[in-house]
């Protein structure tokens, strides 16, 4: 998916790669029971298994390509996900959470366009490659509360 809706046509992954078409590596996940407690959920487990705090970047991986976006469908997503960054934002300034690398959550929330599936060997790549490199871990064990 790209936070540009004017990107690229499906690029192939040595294009994304390059950090030139505009896209950002996602994961497209599709909600059998849309119901806001379970997108919120999504969304908190989104902040718990990647660093929000880099532009444009997760561990090694440096480039617009690795860009923390949140690709929403309507308004009402957009709200819940802005209320769960606003939420950790709170609770990084006041110390219940730690793990990032930055002190700011950088994350972009963007309205969703195409998605184009990565080439076959990025499908299921930890489930590929268990012991293969990868920036996602729990950062923290649980949502802090209010």
């Amino acid at each position: 998916m790209s936070p540009d809706p004017n990107a690229m046509k499906d690029p192939s992954y040595r294009q994304v790669c390059s950090g030139s078409t505009g896209h950002v590596e996602v994961l497209d996940i599709e909600l059998n029971d849309p119901v806001e407690k379970n997108f919120e959920e999504l969304i908190k487990f989104f902040f718990l298994f990647h660093d929000p705090t880099t532009k444009n970047r997760q561990g090694n991986d440096v480039g617009t390509q690795y860009a923390s976006v949140i690709f929403v469908h309507d308004q009402k997503q957009r709200e819940i996900a802005q209320r769960v960054k606003n939420d950790l934002q709170h609770f990084m300034d006041a110390g219940k959470v730690k793990g990032y690398s930055g002190k700011t959550v950088e994350t972009d929330i963007v309205s969703a366009n195409e998605f184009y599936p990565a080439h076959e060997e990025h499908q299921q790549y930890l489930e590929k490659n268990p012991l293969g490199y990868c920036n996602h871990f729990y950062r923290f064990k649980q949502w802090p509360e209010n």
